[in-house]
């Protein structure tokens, strides 16, 4: 080959579609070395509490999720936070996939599970080493009952008609005492925990039923209210959405267990995570199922 004829091919191997196509034999060959995008995913909470609260208590722990999350799959993993206006949207958003993760309580975790059983628990909270914590009927720190018997004829204020404390477990404990819908004056569901607490805390009510740890942080701020009877329940679920890739699902169950720092999970109240599975919200199902004898016949709207 001459020298004309060398430099000629040489310029053509130059040409830009040539080294184009000489790139793709090579990773054809070779192989490409995938590009990884970042995992987003929405996480979703309803608004037991005030919705600038909710915030402020859930983005520490959904952070730090995100961080370890990333390091056990190993590509970037966002989390975008949505707070729900209730228990019912906070239903519906899981249930249709709106949300990837959902906090749920343990009544809403029952509810949704029946309508998608494909919904799987990550973690359940811990308190105390414990899956489970207190529900609390609360009256005003000035007021005269004594036992829970004492509230037949008296008012009442629930929580959010889907709340497991707000409702199904407290109705559940007035059945027991011998109290049911009838028999009291007048009930009302307020929807957030601690619009229970403030409303038995300015004489509203008699007593009111909401969760152990609002119970505490609304004495903390001074409303002046105390426990008349308290009763178990267990605690939240993290749930992630039905048809979640179960690599994902898998990295993120570990990462929530990993999950202990107390500097970021004192906002949310609780000390971390326990493994959980559907058969710790046993009772709470019961709990629905049973609910009707304490309506005793009566319209759900009873009190509005």
């Amino acid at each position: 080959m001459g020298a004309g004829e060398y430099n000629s091919l040489f310029q053509f191997a130059r040409r830009p579609y040539v080294m184009i196509a000489a790139a793709a034999v090579a990773m054809a060959i070779f192989g490409a070395a995938p590009v990884k995008a970042d995992v987003s995913l929405v996480f979703g909470a309803y608004n037991s509490d005030k919705p600038s609260a909710m915030v402020a208590q859930l983005r520490p722990t959904l952070d730090l999720l995100a961080k370890n999350a990333t390091e056990e799959l190993g590509e970037p993993v966002r989390i975008r936070l949505q707070i729900t206006r209730g228990y019912d949207d906070g239903v519906d958003v899981i249930v249709n996939k709106a949300v990837d993760i959902m906090r749920l309580g343990a009544a809403s975790y029952v509810l949704a599970k029946k309508q998608s059983p494909g919904i799987g628990i990550l973690a359940m909270e811990q308190i105390r080493g414990e899956k489970e914590f207190k529900g609390i009927i609360a009256v005003h720190e000035k007021s005269t009952l004594r036992d829970i018997r004492e509230l037949k004829g008296r008012t009442f204020a629930f929580g959010a008609k889907d709340s497991t404390i707000g409702r199904y477990l407290s109705q559940l404990e007035l059945m027991q005492a011998g109290i049911f819908a009838r028999d009291l004056l007048r009930y009302e569901y307020l929807g957030r925990h601690d619009a229970v607490g403030a409303a038995v805390g300015a004489g509203l009510f008699d007593a009111g039923a909401l969760e152990e740890t609002i119970f505490q942080k609304l004495l903390e701020e001074g409303t002046p209210i105390r426990a008349l009877h308290s009763f178990p329940n267990v605690t939240k679920a993290w749930v992630s959405r039905a048809e979640m890739d179960v690599r994902i699902a898998d990295g993120l169950r570990r990462a929530l267990l990993r999950i202990k720092d107390p500097d970021v999970l004192r906002a949310l109240r609780f000390d971390g995570f326990l493994p959980g599975t559907d058969s710790d919200y046993a009772i709470t199902r019961q709990a629905l199922e049973d609910n009707a004898r304490f309506l005793d016949g009566m319209p759900d709207a009873v009190g509005q």
